[in-house]
């Protein structure tokens, strides 16, 4: 069964460790035609800065017009809204994205979710797609999970809920960090229906 792929996804930076994964899962989607709607919590500015080098102001014009240039992304194909843009559409039920992705997504974000909390947009468009039926994926970069971590997140898997661990696997032989970044984006990809040829896929080709 093919399923069709979503015309809108939402995609939320938070705090935690694999910024790279949240930047190259952009770019792989403006890259297959979807409109994405970006999220970014405050933390996430510092943790784009110590690992890629990369700034996010603090203006979500200025990141929607940096990252466009930076991936050529059609005429509104990319827009980034702030913490606090309650009219943004993905923060009502009437007008969500196709699918999530939180990614990276830290502990808090996660606890906040699987509360309902929605004290942020981040949380209200977890919330939102949630409650809507949508297609919410998790990328939680912890290590190791405590039981407290693991509680909120089978809460969340029993909701629907993907949770997918960063962790990349090696039969395809990795020979380089964006190797491992682009296994796990893959199956973020796989799990939203978006088509993607960045792994080779397990029993095709290379056999050994």
């Amino acid at each position: 069964m093919t399923r069709t792929p979503p015309r809108t996804v939402a995609v939320a930076f938070t705090g935690a460790s694999g910024m790279p994964y949240g930047i190259r899962l952009v770019e792989c989607l403006l890259g297959a035609g979807c409109e994405v709607w970006l999220l970014y919590s405050q933390v996430a500015q510092i943790v784009a800065r110590q690992e890629m080098d990369l700034e996010l102001p603090s203006r979500p014009a200025e990141v929607q017009r940096a990252l466009s240039e930076r991936f050529g992304a059609a005429p509104d194909q990319l827009r980034v809204f702030g913490r606090e843009e309650w009219f943004a559409p993905l923060a009502s039920g009437s007008n969500p994205a196709d699918a999530m992705v939180v990614c990276p997504c830290t502990m808090g974000t996660l606890a906040s979710i699987a509360a309902g909390l929605s004290q942020n947009l981040i949380e209200r468009a977890a919330d939102v797609a949630i409650k809507e039926g949508r297609k919410l994926v998790l990328v939680p970069r912890e290590t190791p999970f405590s039981p407290i971590h693991l509680e909120n997140m089978l809460k969340l898997a029993r909701l629907g809920v993907v949770i997918l661990p960063p962790s990349p696997g090696f039969y395809t032989h990795p020979q380089t960090v964006e190797d491992m970044v682009d296994f796990v984006v893959a199956r973020v990809l796989d799990q939203i229906g978006v088509p993607n040829d960045l792994m080779r896929r397990w029993g095709e080709g290379d056999e050994r």
